[in-house]
């Protein structure tokens, strides 16, 4: 097999199973009451601040229903509360609770684990070129899919 069809099989496998592994991982944790999506709304909101909807909507490339489902969702599990802002009654803030706040944190050490997993036996150099690498599959992306 040349080096091409391998780095494809691997890419294609990859992509294909990051997001079942993430979830599989969720289900055997504390969090287990939460989906992948639901995680990475939490991961969006993020524990620095309020976010409003339309700007967390944007973000996930969601619409804002599909947003207000996943936090009505959410807000019943107790990860995430919502209100008016005080400004402009339109526009509606969300922030995590204690409990999202922890959720984010258990999310964020996978993403460390899978960091210092794929780090962990290269050295200097070899972290450098996975980076230049994975940061050209990025701007492929980016240029050939205008995805952001």
């Amino acid at each position: 097999m040349s080096n091409r069809d391998s780095i494809n099989e691997i890419l294609v496998r990859l992509f294909a199973n990051i997001l079942d592994i993430e979830e599989i991982c969720l289900r055997r944790g504390e969090f287990s009451d939460l989906s992948i999506s639901e995680m990475h709304v939490i991961d969006n909101i993020g524990v620095e601040q309020e976010r409003n909807m339309s700007d967390t909507a944007r973000d996930l490339k969601i619409t804002s229903g599909t947003l207000t489902t996943a936090i009505d969702n959410l807000i019943k599990k107790g990860y995430v509360q919502r209100k008016r802002s005080v400004e402009d009654r339109r526009v509606v803030k969300i922030k995590l609770t204690d409990k999202g706040v922890e959720a984010f944190k258990v999310h964020e050490e996978f993403h460390i684990d899978l960091v210092a997993s794929a780090l962990h036996e290269l050295n200097n150099e070899e972290e450098n070129l996975l980076a230049k690498v994975l940061s050209n599959i990025d701007i492929f992306f980016k240029q050939k899919y205008n995805y952001k």
